[in-house]
């Protein structure tokens, strides 16, 4: 261990000690999130690293030892855990489902609404015992949550059985920070406030064969006022489409049959190069020439979804029928309060656009009811632009503060009755026109990607549509990873049930 490495160490073995001196410590190693700083962000910080490989002295690290990862949030955390089992797997550990047998237990953490922050701590208070009984089990927090000061600051303070934290950026650290952890007594921080860098040929494991995760690109520009993404993961930055494509190239080459490019602002694709320009629209335009059945991507910011983007789309192909375009609200005061850069006239008339481009499109969004300073009068201004709309599907949410962020200062005036009362009449809307959606299909012959068996019935199989939509039939187990033709008998809300027609072959792929 050298110099800098037990002087930090001493650092964080003083805070713990004394918690007068949390704010101290943080000003010399931690950041907090800061939206003057965030937004004056340059792009000299970003470096595009090719090649990502595993120092020799680190491997077989993990040799007779196991590996426990719990992950909370959204796609992106999902697609960062499977980058760190492969990492883990190179290392030499082995995975394990069962945290009490685990030598290494990661928590992958959310920071989008208090509600996820309070699942990571309960769950940080289960491991207390766990500690106790096995005090060379190396736990740590990770992802999202950990770009926060205050999230921090608590575990430092309460949760002395964590050995490791580290921040969104730095999953490629992951070697470095286990052996740091390994070597030191005290917990081993490591949170970048500078900007992640691009790092390529990261190994995974991806979780099914079927369906795939691939990111094109990283962190947010928007900096809406409720939303602490911009902070935790970073500046907008678009990984080479050259990269992207060799990837999926690869993932059609094994066998998988669906990948959904991610990025928490994927419409913001390629604004970032300097040397060439190249956005969502060409990279779709140039996936529409790959063997993959099915391309989709998540999640859309209406303010940068252009017209070559749906044109393209409109081409069909591989490209599926289902955008999640989401709103937040249907209130253009609300939009502006919310910092969203675009009002209710324009949202609607881009979905306009898509509608007249492709007609059997499904969209689907989210939508926050409670923000601060909502009246009555705009909540129903979502409620009707809902059915406007005539959306299929929505995330709908309690609005929450998020510590760091505009929205955070702002005064959160509207009662908890108020709205609980607003999200349950918004969701009988959603259930409302989620079951006219599915009654559309009664009688219909639809394509569905076969993902496996019931849980209560081996003989019935669930897949999806082009559309997202869950379709139950009665089928073998061979055909599990196959695309196939079902018609639909039975409508619920949010399934369908169908027949088995026909197991479709490559070419037949995408003509519905």
């Amino acid at each position: 261990m050298n110099e800098e490495q037990r002087l930090h160490n001493s650092q964080v073995n003083e805070v713990k000690k004394t918690e007068k001196d949390y704010s101290q410590y943080f000003q010399s190693v931690y950041v907090a999130p800061s939206l003057k700083d965030a937004k004056q962000r340059g792009k000299e910080e970003i470096a595009y690293h090719k090649d990502f490989t595993i120092h020799p002295e680190f491997l077989g690290m993990g040799q007779g030892r196991k590996f426990f990862i719990r992950t909370f949030g959204c796609q992106m955390n999902e697609h960062d855990t499977e980058v760190m089992a492969g990492i883990f797997l190179q290392l030499g550990y082995t995975p394990t489902q069962n945290v009490q047998e685990a030598n290494v237990i990661l928590l992958n953490t959310c920071a989008i609404r208090e509600n996820a922050e309070n699942k990571v701590f309960g769950e940080l208070g289960h491991y207390k015992k766990i500690k106790r009984d096995n005090p060379d089990v190396l736990i740590g927090v990770c992802g999202c949550m950990s770009q926060e000061e205050s999230v921090v600051n608590k575990i430092l303070k309460t949760y002395n059985q964590v050995d490791m934290i580290f921040g969104t950026h730095n999953i490629h650290r992951l070697p470095h920070i286990l052996n740091e952890a390994y070597l030191s007594k005290e917990m081993v921080i490591e949170v970048w406030s500078k900007e992640g860098d691009v790092i390529e040929s990261l190994p995974k494991v991806r979780r099914g064969e079927i369906k795939a995760w691939v990111n094109i690109m990283y962190g947010c520009d928007k900096f809406c006022t409720y939303c602490i993404v911009p902070y935790t993961r970073g500046k907008e930055r678009s990984r080479r489409p050259e990269d992207i494509i060799q990837e999926i190239r690869q993932l059609a080459a094994q066998g998988y049959k669906e990948v959904t490019l991610l990025g928490q602002n994927v419409n913001a694709y390629g604004k970032d190069f300097d040397d060439l320009t190249y956005r969502l629209g060409d990279l779709m335009n140039d996936l529409r020439q790959i063997d993959m059945p099915r391309i989709r991507f998540t999640t859309s910011h209406p303010r940068d979804f252009d017209d070559h983007l749906i044109e393209v789309l409109s081409k069909r192909g591989n490209l599926v029928e289902h955008i999640h375009l989401p709103v937040q609200s249907g209130s253009s005061s609300m939009l502006k309060l919310m910092a969203r850069k675009y009002n209710r006239e324009q949202y609607m008339e881009l979905v306009r656009k898509i509608k007249a481009a492709i007609p059997e499109v499904a969209l689907t969004t989210d939508i926050i009811v409670g923000f601060p300073n909502e009246t009555d009068e705009q909540f129903e201004e979502t409620m009707s632009l809902y059915k406007e709309v005539g959306f299929e599907h929505a995330y709908t949410y309690i609005y929450s503060p998020r510590e760091g962020t505009p929205a955070a200062k702002m005064e959160d005036n509207v009662p908890m009755a108020v709205k609980k009362h607003r999200l349950q009449r918004l969701n009988n809307l959603v259930n409302e026109l989620s079951a006219k959606a599915m009654h559309a299909y009664d009688g219909e012959i639809v394509e569905v990607l076969v993902e496996g068996e019931s849980k209560k019935n081996s003989a019935v199989l669930a897949g999806y549509t082009r559309t997202s939509k869950l379709v139950n039939f009665v089928g073998t187990p061979d055909i599990i990873g196959k695309l196939v033709l079902v018609k639909i008998t039975n409508t619920k809300t949010w399934s369908l049930e169908g027949e088995l027609i026909e197991v479709l072959s490559g070419q037949e792929v995408g003509v519905l």
